[in-house]
């Protein structure tokens, strides 16, 4: 039997909320609610409306109501037709009278984005790829190899820890390039590092909580909302000094960068790396692992990650938000045994799941060696953009250490001995002066640490597309200060001091001239 008009329309149709009330003919009522809904800006300007028929099946009305209401409202300038693009409201002026019978939609709050005008011209932020290299032509052909080959099951309610494809796509990854030990019954898909974090803090493990003298203020915030007690650990030239975690009472558990410390960029010693195993094994506290950026190493062969020492005290976490794009909220819990299922549980049965879509593509992704080649390709040209970085600080700013730089997505330059937080504020206002958006090193140190502070520049080379990164260089440039001895290059293989991330050594305070 052949479909009705109805059901053909129901079919083919866009959906479109109106309210049919008040007095007057059907007609005189449908082109009432379709005008207010052009007025208030509920249907902005160049929206499509449904076909008349489909609009019709949807309110129960006659196909010929829908039809003539349409012609009138594009006989007095609300809806424009053209034919093959259907019917849409009109992109032009709004009818003599309209506008401002309607007070315009205000949620009563100050725009959250910036406007163009009071945005920064160049952006050295620090924690972001390049989205433009965002590999889209590889990402599509593997979201369509997963999207065909995908059981049916795949879109269903699921195994909260993520699914299969990944979880093993993962855990041979992680082992052939992280030497991480694991199976996939021990990996746990999540959105992100963050998203980790809130799952197992503190819900899996209560806290206390060890940390590093400097990190992410977001992070410390997360955990204080959680009312989780932090203790800064110190943090020289090895790392953090995790021999300081035998002396704490009543840690739970610590949390590291021991690959590229942030923001600091220096790598975890390898006896503190077994101070760090040991304390956990003694205590029966844990380790969580952010291996944030591990698989960008330029100057030495990639540094393990720390899980591969003790599976069952230490949580391997990381994300591909700084390996392809913090848009993909895809990240991964590498977990010990006694709490997979604490962490299942604190996830739940439905909610706070990664997409099922991006979860069997990014496993296609892996599994085919697209992301093998993005990472080789992106290392390669972030390595580029810090030789630049370099030859321009030692040319133009000689007095600045430059740290961190065997690994990640940006670089500490660090200022003088003898600086202060207001020298770091000087040369801050200075980059905003070029239209430069970066952050101090002061942001990152915890209100509580004891160590000496350290002042410099954080600088993102990753965050500009390809063709933004001179111009932003060159801003970096003459926000510089100009005055000081050699340069002091930290960090990489290929110079000479070896890294050491303290601040390089003036009799002298440093004087700014940042133009």
């Amino acid at each position: 039997m052949p479909e009705s008009w109805v059901n053909l329309a129901e079919s083919l149709g866009a959906d479109l909320h109106l309210e049919l009330t008040g007095p007057g003919s059907r007609r005189a009522v449908l082109i009432r609610a379709l005008r207010d809904a052009v007025r208030s800006g509920r249907l902005s300007p160049g929206t499509r409306l449904p076909p008349y028929r489909s609009l019709a099946a949807d309110l129960g009305i006659a196909r010929n109501t829908v039809a003539d209401a349409y012609a009138e409202l594009v006989a007095e300038g609300w809806l424009s037709a053209r034919q093959g693009s259907g019917t849409r409201v009109a992109r032009w002026h709004f009818p003599d009278g309209a506008r401002g019978s309607t007070e315009p939609l205000t949620t009563g709050r100050a725009p959250a984005r910036r406007s163009p005008a009071s945005r920064p011209a160049h952006n050295l932020l620090q924690g972001q790829p390049d989205a433009a290299s965002f590999p889209r032509t590889a990402w599509l052909a593997a979201a369509r190899r997963a999207l065909t080959a995908a059981p049916h099951d795949a879109f269903g309610p699921g195994d909260p820890r993520g699914r299969p494809e990944l979880r093993r796509a993962l855990a041979d990854y992680l082992a052939r390039t992280r030497g991480v030990r694991t199976d996939p019954e021990r990996l746990v898909i999540c959105s992100g590092f963050a998203h980790a974090l809130r799952l197992l803090l503190p819900a899996v493990l209560p806290g206390p909580l060890a940390v590093e003298s400097y990190g992410l203020p977001f992070h410390r915030h997360l955990l204080t909302t959680a009312g989780l007690r932090t203790h800064p650990l110190g943090l020289d030239e090895h790392g953090a000094d995790t021999a300081q975690l035998a002396r704490l009472d009543g840690m739970g558990a610590a949390l590291l960068t021991p690959a590229h410390q942030f923001p600091t960029g220096v790598p975890l010693h390898p006896d503190r790396r077994a101070a760090a195993i040991n304390w956990a094994r003694a205590t029966g506290g844990f380790i969580l692992e952010d291996d944030y950026d591990g698989e960008f190493r330029y100057d030495r062969k990639p540094v393990g990650a720390l899980q591969g020492l003790d599976p069952e005290h230490v949580l391997h976490i990381g994300s591909v938000s700084k390996s392809l794009s913090p848009a993909v909220r895809l990240g991964w819990m590498v977990l010990p045994d006694r709490l997979v299922d604490a962490v299942l549980e604190a996830k739940g049965e439905r909610e706070a799941w990664a997409g099922v879509t991006d979860q069997l593509t990014l496993a296609e992704f892996l599994t085919h060696g697209a992301y093998d080649r993005h990472i080789r390709r992106m290392r390669q040209r972030y390595r580029r953009r810090r030789d630049q970085l370099i030859d321009t600080v030692t040319a133009h700013a000689p007095h600045l250490t430059v740290t961190g730089i065997a690994a990640g997505l940006h670089a500490v330059l660090q200022l003088p001995d003898g600086a202060t937080e207001s020298d770091e504020h000087t040369a801050l206002r200075a980059a905003r002066r070029q239209g430069l958006a970066l952050d101090g090193l002061s942001a990152y140190r915890h209100p509580a640490a004891t160590m000496p502070p350290r002042h410099g520049l954080v600088i993102g080379y990753a965050t500009p597309t390809d063709s933004a990164f001179p111009g932003a260089l060159e801003a970096l440039r003459r926000a510089l200060p100009q005055k000081g001895p050699e340069a002091h290059i930290s960090g990489s293989a290929n110079h000479d001091p070896p890294e050491d991330p303290g601040p390089s050594l003036r009799d002298d305070p440093p004087r700014w001239d940042p133009h």
